[in-house]
């Protein structure tokens, strides 16, 4: 069981930053591919960025390559935090959405949108 909780969205301008972070609980975290998506109104959720368990894979959407980049710290032992990050640099406007963490068996499950766990979002608006 994995429980993934969302933080950093927010209003920013075009052509700005924001960092969305998603903390992971549960032990069996390292074994799982983490990604990102995004639905925004009106629009079906769509894949953004996923990474593979050891994170040395890594899948981006075309809209957003070189400018989003995901990472992940797989914690160490018991008391650290299991994070998975996504930069957002350049936003534009159609970047606008609800951003949600995910869970699936591995990076390349999760850009086929084969997903095992959903966090409940965190909404990122970019004003133009």
């Amino acid at each position: 069981q994995v429980q993934l909780v969302e933080s950093g969205g927010g209003l920013m301008q075009a052509g700005g930053s924001l960092r969305l972070s998603c903390a992971a609980s549960g032990r069996t975290f390292q074994n799982y591919g983490m990604g990102w998506f995004r639905q925004a109104p009106g629009e079906e959720r769509e894949f953004v960025a996923a990474l593979s368990p050891s994170g040395i894979s890594r899948y981006y959407a075309d809209s957003v390559k070189g400018r989003f980049t995901i990472s992940r710290d797989n914690a160490k032992n018991d008391n650290a935090k299991n994070t998975v990050s996504l930069q957002m640099n350049s936003l534009k406007a159609e970047d606008t959405a609800v951003y949600y963490c995910a869970a699936g068996p591995s990076g390349y499950d999760l850009k086929m949108s084969r997903v095992d766990y959903w966090g409940k979002g965190t909404l990122v608006t970019v004003s133009s």
